[in-house]
């Protein structure tokens, strides 16, 4: 398993509709919120992947040097759909997958090693203790993310796996951003987490 290539897929195919659209372009702390993640990628040194989108993909995905675009064409039918495309690509590879969502733009680097250096399947522990993304999954075990389909992402298949190890992010460090308010929020965070940093 250690030998297998890793595939990094950011997941930025949702419509955003509780934002009003253009989410992941939309400027947080002087960046596309989309591109945090990517950086978060760089930092850990791992590899760019692909960035699942809907059929009018970003414009940060589109940026995104080294980054492949993968449309999903039935993205309109919910996150498991992507989720399966993901699953899909890293099983075609022959590749382990670590699956990361794009409106987190403060998971940071470390915690992305520690999914990837499990080597297993691995997911985040949230603060009401459920697993969720970012996951780590071992090419032996995505068969079953890769028959996902409509708004079912990843999340009642961890709750089933019996040896799940489950690894808990940074105290706030799991926010997304579904509205204005939460992406001037973490505009905020980020911000002075810049300045503790410099």
């Amino acid at each position: 398993m250690a030998d297998r290539p890793l595939l990094v897929a950011v997941l930025a195919a949702g419509s955003a509709s509780r934002f009003g659209g253009g989410k992941l372009d939309a400027l947080c702390a002087g960046k596309p919120l989309g591109r945090w993640v990517l950086e978060a990628v760089a930092e850990a040194g791992l590899a760019p992947g692909i960035i699942v989108t809907g059929k009018d993909p970003p414009a940060f995905a589109e940026g995104a040097e080294c980054w492949a675009i993968c449309i999903n064409p039935v993205a309109s039918e919910g996150q498991g759909s992507s989720v399966a495309l993901a699953a899909r690509t890293a099983i075609a590879d022959g590749a382990e997958l670590l699956l990361l969502l794009a409106d987190m733009p403060l998971v940071p680097p470390s915690h992305l090693q520690a999914l990837v250096e499990s080597q297993q399947l691995a997911a985040t522990t949230y603060p009401d203790g459920t697993p969720g993304v970012p996951i780590f999954v071992p090419n032996e075990k995505l068969a079953p993310l890769a028959e996902l389909a409509g708004g079912r992402g990843a999340g009642p298949f961890l709750r089933q796996v019996p040896d799940l190890r489950c690894i808990e992010a940074p105290p706030g460090t799991l926010s997304d951003v579904d509205t204005d308010a939460d992406l001037a929020e973490i505009d905020t965070q980020l911000l002075v987490m810049r300045q503790q940093a410099g």
